[in-house]
């Protein structure tokens, strides 16, 4: 038992029955824990993951239903049903049997009953997000672009005040996005802040964020060298399915992306195991199948074990399903064609027992019972055997608050997601671009009204000394009194001068005969009246 892990023990009815055992250099090649409820799903659940730990392997396991925190303690003879598991450890010749506990982590989503795990906007990606928000083809689009000018800007989106806030300044800008990128519809963008809202209001605040989670935390030992099992804490989150599936898929690619090839090692660097894992293909679109069926089928190149656990195992896609190679399948009912269809692709799915009816063999299960099939060391799948299984050495079912927070104190991540941190990002950096740009309007509007006030103060004081130019014109040309004396005086002497040359001119002319007096007095008069026009 050394080399793997103890599932339980196959065909007890001949030859003392078959250890099943799982092969932890194949146990990075996936597998599926089935079965209706009350089956034994769970416990079985919580043995493998003891293996596991027991054996340095790191595991991350979802806690839907509040039942799989007490892997934390020690299981206690003074326990609900302890009398029965000691009777199962004694049937199936586990005769080191003893209660034990594991080294854990809490985590949750919520900071309420652990760690609070977060990750940022960027990091999700609009792929996932989208699929959050259950957005369109076309939607979907839309929040790429703001994602893709969002990184060629060089602006963070750490959380939803990030997002919301890029989104907004998309809409404003829609038609110079739309030549840059293809259309942008201020109609999209408004579904999709209303779905932002949505999540929000779903508890999505809480997961986008920083400090965001290092994923190396969940790959931790303790000083015995048992690994870590970290321990979601799922019943609320179960209430938002759809953050619930997306989380748990994020948290695939995050691992593939980050952690380097390593083939097949000897065991695996970490297992994980999804509970009610329908949730991540319910009405799920292809292109985020594929993403599944992708990141399951390379990520044991990464060292990483996949295992889900659901009811009816027609719940996981075919595409999927076909890497999944080490099979624990409880009891199933075939109360509607639903289930003997499951019944009958369960007993397929199986390599062939020549001395067991598979079909029949899966509505007789008893409560922990289950038909196992498990990958050799050449990684073929070994027969089919009915087997009973393993019991759990830890508690079963849940912790108390107190227990709870003592775990939480000794964490070896105690202090380091407590605290949310809110670093300058695309939601202060647009902020503050407006502010700006409100700041530059306003003062260019203060500057227009400004010049427009100068210009107008201008126009009033040319005005003004037009007005004060042709005054002083016009005064100028105004005679003064001396003027006007002289003028008189020169037009007085002028006209005396003129009657004295014009006499004159006039005797000259005419004579003084007095003979001629009468024709030359005439004719002076006339010469008098035009040289005193003259002088004038």
């Amino acid at each position: 038992m050394s080399e793997g892990i103890f599932i339980g023990l196959g065909a007890p009815e001949k030859d003392g029955g078959v250890p099943q055992t799982l092969n932890l250099r194949r146990a990075n090649r996936h597998g599926l824990i089935a079965g209706a409820t009350g089956t034994g799903k769970t416990v079985t659940l919580q043995g493998i993951a003891e293996g596991f730990s027991a054996r340095g392997v790191p595991v991350f396991l979802a806690d839907v239903k509040g039942d799989l925190a007490g892997i934390a303690m020690a299981g206690s003879p003074t326990a609900k049903n302890a009398d029965k598991l000691v009777a199962r450890a004694a049937e199936i010749g586990m005769s080191n049997y003893a209660y034990a506990d594991n080294p854990a982590i809490f985590w949750d989503l919520y900071g309420q009953q652990g760690h609070p795990i977060r990750t940022t906007v960027n990091e999700m990606g609009p792929l996932l997000l989208a699929r959050l928000m259950g957005l369109n083809d076309t939607q979907e689009g839309v929040l790429s672009i703001a994602f893709r000018y969002a990184d060629e800007e060089g602006l963070l989106l750490l959380d939803l005040g990030d997002l919301q806030a890029m989104l907004a300044w998309v809409a404003d800008n829609a038609d110079m996005l739309t030549t840059r990128y293809g259309n942008v519809s201020k109609a999209s963008v408004g579904a999709i802040q209303r779905q932002l809202l949505q999540l929000d209001a779903q508890g999505g605040d809480h997961f986008f964020g920083e400090p965001a989670l290092d994923i190396h935390d969940f790959l931790t030992v303790d000083e015995k060298g048992r690994g870590y099992i970290n321990v979601l804490a799922a019943d609320k989150l179960m209430q938002s399915p759809k953050l619930y599936a997306t989380f748990l898929l994020w948290l695939l690619s995050e691992l593939f992306e980050t952690l380097p090839e390593v083939g097949d090692p000897d065991k695996p660097k970490l297992v994980f195991f999804f509970d009610e894992a329908h949730l991540l293909f319910e009405d799920a679109p292809k292109a985020l199948t594929d993403k599944i069926e992708q990141v399951v089928r390379l990520i044991r190149s990464k060292g990483v074990g996949v295992y889900f656990v659901t009811q009816n195992p027609i719940d996981i896609p075919e595409d999927v399903a076909g890497q999944l190679g080490n099979r624990v399948q409880h009891a199933l009912r075939a109360f509607t064609p639903r289930d003997q269809r499951a019944i009958k692709a369960a007993a397929e799915t199986f390599r062939i027992n020549p001395e067991l009816d598979v079909e029949t063999a899966i509505t007789e299960l008893k409560v922990g019972e289950a038909l196992v099939s498990l990958l050799q060391e050449d990684g073929a799948p070994g027969i089919v055997q009915r087997t009973l299984v393993a019991p759990p050495r830890s508690r079963l079912g849940t912790i108390d608050a107190k227990e709870r927070a003592i775990i939480q104190s000794i964490s070896p991540c105690a202090g380091k997601y407590d605290m949310a941190v809110n670093r300058e990002s695309a939601e202060e950096i647009l902020a503050a671009r407006a502010e700006a740009a409100a700041a530059a309007a306003q003062a260019e509007k203060a500057q227009a009204e400004a010049d427009k006030a100068a210009a107008a103060q201008a126009k009033s004081e040319a005005k003004q000394r037009e007005a004060e130019l042709k005054r002083q014109a016009r005064e100028a040309a105004k005679p003064s009194s001396m003027d006007k004396a002289i003028q008189s005086a020169t037009r007085s002497a002028a006209s005396s001068v003129g009657r004295q040359v014009a006499n004159e001119l006039g005797r000259a002319v005419f004579g003084g005969s007095s003979r001629r007096k009468s024709s030359g007095g005439i004719a002076g008069q006339l010469v008098r009246g035009i040289l005193g026009s003259l002088f004038k």
